[in-house]
């Protein structure tokens, strides 16, 4: 119901201007199931979609297998299947509002794909960059201790028979 709506406002937004050219994103997750060897084919399906409405790519990002914050259902044949794996896979392209539309509906219907979105966006870069803090290996034996603070001890000059003395007592113990 919700993906209709959004179809419907794609449309209403250029009534009077067919074959405008925006810039999309599409986000998909591939199912499990599809083997790493083919998920270039998959892959392919959407970028030929895209080309065949005259599309031209922008920016790609290539499915990666991850796991989902939650299991997701889809309905295979006769019976629901759960996933709680799936390829998650972007591309940026720049597309009449037709191509969007096509894109949308063929995501759907296909079955190797576990969900889709289509969306507009700029053409920059708007993607976050992911700042790591410094890491540092702890084992398991370790335990984590607080930094300690070094003080800077100020030297002062010793006499040689001091010296000789705390020799002295250190063989001698």
């Amino acid at each position: 119901m919700a993906k209709d709506t959004v179809a419907e406002i794609d449309t209403k937004d250029t009534p009077d201007e067919a074959g405008v050219v925006r810039i999309y994103e599409v986000g998909y997750h591939i199912v499990p199931t599809v083997k790493e060897e083919e998920l270039d084919g998959v892959v392919g399906k959407i970028r030929l979609i895209i080309e065949k409405t005259g599309g031209s790519f922008i920016a790609e990002g290539a499915p990666v297998a991850m796991k989902l914050s939650y299991p997701m259902a889809v309905r295979e044949n006769e019976r629901h299947v759960e996933y709680d794996h799936s390829y998650f896979g972007w591309l940026k392209f720049e597309a009449p509002v037709e191509a969007a539309l096509a894109l949308e509906k063929a995501l759907r219907a296909d079955m190797q794909i576990l969900r889709s979105i289509v969306f507009r966006t700029v053409r920059e870069e708007t993607r976050a960059r992911l700042k790591l803090g410094t890491l540092r290996e702890v084992r398991r034996t370790d335990t984590i201790k607080a930094p300690v603070r070094r003080v800077e001890e100020v030297s002062v000059p010793v006499s040689e028979v001091e010296l000789d003395k705390a020799l002295e007592q250190l063989i001698t113990e």
